[in-house]
């Protein structure tokens, strides 16, 4: 009749509330709708999804070298912080000048692994050109810069400890030099070795968005018990050493049962789906409870050479889980909700 409401059959309106908390829950429609021909995000099987075939944030379009320079970026910065830790706690300065040198090495790698990946080195010396302090990148550019100085100063001035005390320098004034490059190095590797979580929770990239209080804290204890690790298969086997591996594995541990028990529907498949996840759980394995147990049981270098590999697989694991995640429409719009919501992750 005209003029008469339009009736909706009441069995479509009492299932809508409970498919509408189930799609916030699990990123996914029960019933996907109608499909619409020309649409924005395609249906057919054979197109590629995305926003009209294209994906809706942009993946990233890292080499391999980045997987790597995470990985050693973190290491050498967590050194820098082990060597400030002996020298106030008065160890050996052989152990000192090592950690300086893991330090300095990783510092030397770290700039020839960013120019691989820009492909020429007037990109990355365009970069010191500016100094953006609300820039992640700029931030990370210039921090690796002043690590690679106090570094390299660092350890040439312990390299060269008695033959400057032979020459007649004051004790006290080489002392505290030492401690100011030694400082410089511990404050601005701790910065190296996590910025990376910075600059990688600030991008519109679903996954690493969600996770953006997660990873400073997971690469910078993981670069901490990687420094660690170094050292003992050089040869120093210290108490304190074994303790730092020891804190991390069972952080690592903890961090692992979360990830697997906070599944958020579609923005956590990045996470625990094909390649990225696999190097995860790797990852969660080699660095969490593997190198624990075996820690317990006193067999350190295989611990240590475990623990190393888990850092690798976690750090490429998180940057596939970046393209596999920007690659999926589903994810990006559930992580859009969830934001929309007030709903936050570690």
């Amino acid at each position: 009749m005209p003029g008469e409401p339009l009736k909706t059959p009441r069995a479509t309106e009492d299932r809508l509330p409970g498919e509408t908390l189930a799609s916030r829950r699990t990123g996914r429609l029960a019933e996907t709708g109608i499909p619409i021909v020309g649409g924005p995000i395609p249906r057919d099987a054979k197109v590629s999804p995305g926003y009209y075939g294209q994906p809706i944030v942009k993946p990233p379009v890292w080499t391999w070298q980045i997987g790597l320079y995470l990985f050693v970026g973190g290491t050498a910065g967590m050194s820098g912080v082990i060597a400030l830790a002996s020298l106030l706690a008065g160890q050996p300065l052989h152990f000192v000048r090592a950690a300086l040198g893991v330090a300095l090495a990783g510092a030397l790698i770290s700039p020839f692994l960013l120019i691989w990946d820009l492909g020429r080195p007037t990109r990355f010396l365009n970069m010191l050109r500016v100094f953006k302090w609300r820039s992640a990148m700029s931030m990370g550019v210039w921090t690796l810069f002043s690590f690679s100085g106090f570094a390299g100063s660092a350890f040439v001035l312990v390299a060269a400890w008695d033959v400057l005390m032979r020459s007649g320098v004051p004790p006290t004034a080489l002392r505290g030099i030492a401690l100011a490059l030694v400082a410089g190095t511990a404050l601005s590797g701790a910065v190296l070795a996590t910025y990376t979580g910075v600059l990688l929770g600030a991008t519109a990239v679903p996954v690493w968005s969600a996770h953006h209080k997660l990873l400073p804290f997971h690469f910078g204890i993981v670069g901490l018990a990687s420094a660690a690790c170094v050292l003992e298969l050089l040869g120093f086997r210290l108490a304190a050493l074994n303790a730092i591996a020891l804190f991390v594995a069972a952080a690592e541990t903890v961090v692992g049962i979360w990830l697997e028990i906070a599944r958020q529907g579609a923005t956590a498949r990045a996470i625990h789906d094909r390649t990225p996840g696999l190097l995860l759980r790797i990852a969660a394995l080699l660095t969490g409870p593997v190198p624990l147990v075996m820690r317990i049981v006193g067999w350190v270098p295989i611990a240590a050479v475990c623990f190393l590999i888990g850092a690798v697989s976690s750090r490429y694991g998180w940057v596939f889980a970046g393209r596999f995640s920007a690659r999926d429409p589903e994810e990006t719009i559930a992580t859009q909700n969830r934001q929309s919501w007030g709903i936050t992750f570690m």
